[in-house]
């Protein structure tokens, strides 16, 4: 299983252990769901965005996912700015399910402390605590 779910990431791509998954590009970071996440919630209704210019400490709640099955919190993997938010998400919120590691990603921020993303997981890794924990 593990190599099968982490064959789905794409290369370069960190995750926490609450599913959510970043995106580095030089002091941004492009942060969506998982694609475990989306397939454990289902039809994704409704996602609730922070506003532009929120500042948030690894581990903050920046917002909400709802589906058919449940409603979730979303957490910051990294603390920083929020400097974009997926406004097609508004009308399209299914994408932060059925594309998450493309247009269904959720904010982009300006991290603040690189050395946080050493506490992030591989593909590897993740799926490795996936088979461990979620299994």
């Amino acid at each position: 299983m593990a190599s099968t779910v982490a064959s789905q990431i794409p290369a370069e791509t960190l995750l926490v252990q609450s599913h959510e998954y970043v995106m580095v590009d030089e002091n941004r970071a492009r942060v969506g769901i998982s694609h475990y996440a989306a397939e454990s919630l289902g039809d994704v209704v409704f996602v609730e965005l922070p506003e532009i210019g929120d500042t948030l400490d690894k581990g903050d709640t920046f917002g909400a996912i709802e589906s058919v099955k449940a409603a979730s919190d979303l957490y910051m993997p990294l603390t920083g700015e929020v400097v974009a938010v997926n406004n097609r998400l508004e009308e399209e919120p299914e994408l932060a399910g059925d594309d998450c590691y493309g247009d269904g990603w959720i904010i982009e921020v300006e991290f603040s402390n690189e050395a946080e993303l050493n506490d992030l997981m591989n593909a590897e890794s993740y799926a490795t605590f996936l088979e461990e924990n979620e299994g």
